[in-house]
């Protein structure tokens, strides 16, 4: 196998800006998943919640297909003039753009049968495209540079990109909603679909400039096409404490992630009675963001990626615990425990990418597992946190009677809105815990360990 290496460390700002831009890509078209979709789904579609939950676990089943396949392909495809991964985005961004704004076309006079049987085929599509993009997109740090703290700057550079990314979406939630004539605020159809709309736009745009502001220098110019290598390279996966447990830890956050999100458009409405007010506890999380990502990778390079992680994300369940214990009405001690409960969790959203490219590289040194095949289930690990976060969020409409549509006020009792304010803290709270105990007892890279990879890494490629 040759490879080809070309100034495999000092890139510059402009490149780690570019790639920060294919966050901001996949991001903005995900935002819309994590925090709109659900609710369109229930409150525009008049799909019912169990069917929802359905529909994202019979997804995540084709998914397992869907991502695996796809890592096969993007590896056996020998590279062009412009490498092995930037291709794709010039492929495939305008089909995401297209599959994003058929997910919230609303086709006039369909049953509600028919409007499930279209958000399964539009959502699966979304997925199956959404794939094409995000496999190279993660498998692409790999091609940029061969040095560790500089794919630490990367993942810094890619987090921030997701802020920015959900930003789009948390504006549209919050500012979808319009008061009918009995009083009730209400999605507004045009306001969504319009929303959307831009969006695609904005996704599309970005990815132009993933495409034109990066390189690959660090190029496998061909492979063997070996007999088995996928069953393999499955196997080899699977039986990797450090990518397992990494790949658990990325689901496990974005489950978080995304229960929060969804579930806020319910609370913010319902609980706390202000729909406008929806964004704020993610952009509250996120304002941390902008103060560490400057600092994060050099945190990360001193006292380790995992360390600050772990104990971050511990952080983070205590001050959900807290909020749990207030049981506040007050909308404002509610965002401002969750800016503190912020703090927490920066670590690991700037870090997360650092860490899944240390165990994909643990992957490849020890087992010789090549990248697209890592990313890709690392890609399906993430997918599955959807599932984790739909199947919680809709548990717990269920719980509460929202059977699709708008719930009626007037039949939610102290009760009702208690158990969903419990709902909302509880399972951020137990999710946070989970990933602590793995990042701290169970995951293996730390400080050391990273930098002895490091070193294994880079005397592969001399």
């Amino acid at each position: 196998m040759e490879q080809k290496t070309v100034n495999v460390s000092g890139i510059r700002w402009k490149e780690k800006f570019s790639y920060g831009m294919g966050e901001v890509a996949s991001g903005v078209t995900f935002g819309l998943v994590q925090s709109v979709l659900q609710k369109y789904y229930t409150d525009i579609l008049g799909i019912g919640v169990i069917s929802i939950m359905l529909l994202f676990v019979l997804a995540r089943f084709w998914d397992a297909a869907n991502d695996t396949i796809c890592g096969h392909v993007i590896a056996r495809l020998k590279p062009d003039d412009t490498g092995r991964y930037r291709r794709w985005f010039k492929w495939f961004a305008v089909p995401l753009a297209t599959c994003t704004v058929l997910m919230f076309v609303k086709i006039p006079g369909l049953s509600g049968t028919g409007y499930f049987v279209y958000a399964c085929i539009t959502y699966i599509l979304f997925g199956m495209v959404y794939t094409c993009l995000n496999v190279p997109y993660g498998s692409l740090a790999q091609a940029v540079t061969l040095d560790s703290s500089e794919r630490a700057s990367l993942s810094v550079a890619r987090s921030v990109g997701g802020v920015f990314g959900a930003i789009p979406a948390l504006i549209l939630i919050s500012f979808c909603y319009e008061t009918g004539t009995d009083g009730i605020k209400r999605m507004s159809y045009p306001i969504i679909i319009t929303g959307v709309i831009i969006i695609a736009i904005l996704s599309l745009l970005s990815y132009v400039v993933l495409y034109r502001g990066t390189k690959e220098r660090v190029i496998e110019q061909s492979k063997e096409n070996k007999k088995g290598i996928f069953l393999k390279s499955m196997k080899a996966l699977l039986s990797d404490r450090a990518f397992v447990s990494a790949a658990i830890v990325a689901m496990l956050y974005l489950a978080s992630q995304q229960f929060s999100m969804s579930y806020s458009a319910y609370l913010f409405q319902y609980y706390f009675d202000a729909p406008n007010l929806t964004m704020l506890p993610t952009v509250f999380q996120y304002l941390p963001v902008a103060v560490m990502m400057f600092f994060a990778t050099k945190l990360g390079n001193r006292f380790g990626r995992r360390e600050l992680c772990a104990y971050g994300i511990l952080a983070a369940g205590i001050g959900n615990l807290i909020l749990f214990m207030l049981h506040t009405k007050n909308v404002w001690i509610y965002i401002v425990v969750l800016l503190i409960s912020g703090i927490g969790t920066t670590f690991i959203y700037l870090l997360t990418w650092s860490i899944a490219s240390d165990a994909i590289d643990h992957a490849a040194l020890s087992s010789g597992v090549e990248e697209p095949y890592a990313y890709s289930f690392f890609s399906f690990m993430r997918k599955l946190g959807h599932c984790v976060a739909a199947v919680f969020v809709n548990l717990a409409l269920f719980k509460i009677g929202y059977s699709g549509n708008v719930l009626n006020t007037s039949n939610i009792t102290d009760d009702t809105l208690s158990e969903m304010y419990t709902w909302s803290v509880l399972v951020p709270a137990l999710l946070y815990l989970v990933i602590f105990i793995l990042l701290r007892f169970i995951y293996p890279l730390g400080k050391q360990a990273v930098e002895l990879q490091q070193k294994a890494k880079e005397a592969k490629w001399q």
